[in-house]
This record gives structure tokens, C-alpha cells and sequence, in this order.
């Protein structure tokens, strides 16, 4: 193995495990030099390398930092932002933040239901605020889940089918509380996602997600007749 490549691997497994977080200041040329005992120009190639992939971002004058790349889903599907996260190279991890029976003014959903918030969070980033309402007349089974440890969506997704979906997708400014947990400043604006999924006419989930504007992409409305739902 090159010192180049010994650097690039080392640098992207820092990174894809977590330890090194977005915004993380990767050492100076001057300090990898040292510390792996080659050129300069060997480490520059290296965070070359791994600047070209999208694993850090090189600022002139201030240094390399690991990135925050955004992750693109064409919404031609219902996306498990788990997969989506880990296909980007980043640790993915879910926090459930409440899980309780839905209020009786909360309509988007007939019938008993189960409300679920959380986070998802990328490289132990915050990545995503979800708040979802499941039918228990459709998913009764999702009672018995522990969505404190296990994101719905991804859970929904490999159990249950959905026949049509609706997404609304608008820029919207975050409360106080949904800057504080998506570590956002207040004037950022965010994306929010409100989606609903149906089988065979009747609703199983609706799901509201908040993600920061610069971490995220969403495009389109769809109808689909395939198997799954998120």
C-alpha cells in the first residue's frame, strides 16, 4: 500500500465510522506529514483523493474539513433514510424521542393510531426530525414495536405493502425546539417532507420529516404500486 492511499483510507475510515463528524478539522498538511513520515505532496494527494469523493471539503487559507454531503433521493420511491445514509458512507443511528397514542385532534390518521417522534442522525450528526402516525387498525403488529430503538420508517418498509403515496415538500423555518435538535440556527431554512401512504385506499402512515436545507434533497410527487411503505 502507498503512503497516499494508507493516508486516504485512514482519513475515510475516521470518517465513515463517526469519529471524525462533519465539520471535523482534518490535521494540517504539515502535521500528516510528520505524523505518517512522507511528503507533503504525498498528503496532498491523498486529501486530493478524498476531497474529489466528497469526503472533505478543502477551504483555501482555513484547511480541510470533513463534509457534509447532502443526499440526493428522487421521490420516484419511498426512500429508508437509513439505507440512504449509509450509502453515502456515514453511520447511521436512529434516537426515538416519544412514542404514545395519537391525540384526538389529530386527523390525518382514522381511527386508534401510534405517534412516533425521533431523530435520524448521520456520522452522529443530526440529520432528520420525524414525526410519524401509524394506523393500528392497519399496523396493529406496530404496538408491539420498540420504536425507541428502531426507526419506523425502515421497520414499516420490510413489513408492510402500500399501494399509493402523496408527498408535500416545502422550505419552511424551524421552530426554537426543531433548530435546537437539528442543530440549526433558527433563520436556516429547513426542508419538510409531509407524506402520506395508503393500501388499497386506506391510510397506514403519515409521516412529517425536517431536514436541514443543506443536508438534503427531494424532488417530485408519485404514485407507485410496488411493495413497501416508509
Amino acid at each position: 500500500m502507498t503512503p497516499a492511499r494508507r493516508i486516504r483510507d485512514e482519513i475515510a475510515g475516521r470518517i465513515r465510522s463517526g469519529a471524525w463528524r462533519p465539520g471535523h478539522r482534518i490535521p494540517t498538511e504539515q502535521e500528516l506529514a510528520a505524523q505518517y513520515g512522507c511528503a507533503r505532496a504525498t498528503v496532498s494527494k491523498a486529501l486530493g483523493e478524498l476531497a474529489a469523493s466528497g469526503l472533505i471539503e478543502r477551504r483555501r487559507k482555513a484547511g480541510s474539513f470533513v463534509a457534509h454531503p447532502p443526499v440526493h433521493s428522487a421521490v420516484m420511491t419511498v426512500p429508508d433514510l437509513a439505507e440512504l445514509i449509509a450509502a453515502r458512507g456515514e453511520a447511521y443511528r436512529w434516537q426515538g424521542l416519544s412514542v404514545e397514542p395519537a391525540g384526538q385532534g389529530d386527523g390525518a390518521i382514522p381511527g386508534p393510531a401510534l405517534c412516533v417522534a425521533g431523530l435520524h442522525l448521520a456520522a452522529n450528526e443530526p440529520f432528520a426530525l420525524e414525526r410519524r402516525l401509524i394506523s393500528l387498525a392497519e399496523v396493529p403488529d406496530a404496538g408491539e414495536v420498540d420504536f425507541e430503538r428502531e426507526a419506523p420508517g425502515t421497520w414499516l418498509l420490510a413489513h408492510i405493502p402500500w399501494t399509493e403515496v402523496r408527498h408535500v415538500i416545502r422550505a419552511v423555518s424551524p421552530t426554537r425546539r426543531e433548530a435546537a435538535l437539528l442543530g440549526a440556527g433558527a433563520a436556516m431554512a429547513c426542508l419538510e417532507l409531509d407524506r402520506t401512504t395508503w393500501r388499497s385506499g386506506r391510510v397506514v402512515t403519515h409521516v412529517r420529516q425536517l431536514f436541514r436545507g443543506d443536508r438534503f434533497d427531494l424532488v417530485a410527487e408519485f404514485k407507485a404500486g410496488v411493495p413497501g411503505e416508509g
